[in-house]
């Protein structure tokens, strides 16, 4: 395959690695995962209110434009979420304290064991995946892993070919 003029010169790993992380976030993703995850999970929840509940999970208590925000979607979307999650009984709603009209979410005892649910039957997974791989080699990819993201992370927000971020 003959480069394009936009990656005739990006290194080869470099969009290897790119190609790599496309091919990860789309299986992840897809529909037949998310139905595999909740099956081990024994849950009936959908991909937003996963993703809902993953984020209380790391946060505790959120607004939920805050919410609405992080999760890239409008916050009518949100609301719809949460009411249903909060019928379910997977998150409550408590005074902000820092403003008293506006309301935070929280995890219930039950969006807690959800949480913890989901989150072993996607470490089961994972393991399943990498069973056949050497603790030093699963050691190096953990590493890696967590420099990719921290380095992500910085370079988040910063501008592009010198153009301002918005």
């Amino acid at each position: 395959m003959t480069p394009s003029p936009s990656t005739a010169a990006v290194p080869t790993d470099v969009i290897a690695i790119e190609r790599a992380l496309t091919r990860i976030t789309y299986l992840a993703g897809r529909a037949r995962q998310h139905d595999r995850l909740m099956t081990v999970a024994g849950l009936p929840l959908d991909r937003a209110a996963v993703a809902i509940l993953r984020h209380l999970a790391a946060d505790e208590l959120l607004r939920p434009g805050v919410l609405a925000i992080r999760l890239s979607v409008e916050a009518s979307h949100v609301t719809r979420q949460l009411r249903q999650l909060e019928k379910s009984g997977y998150v409550s709603r408590v005074p902000d304290p820092e403003d008293r009209r506006a309301q935070l979410i929280r995890l219930t005892e039950a969006g807690r064991t959800a949480v913890d649910r989901i989150r072993d039957a996607g470490l089961r997974g994972i393991q399943a995946a990498l069973l056949d791989w050497a603790p030093d080699d699963l050691h190096r990819l953990a590493a890696l892993f967590e420099r990719l993201v921290d380095d992500f992370v910085t370079h988040a927000e910063a501008p592009v070919d010198g153009s301002p971020t918005v």
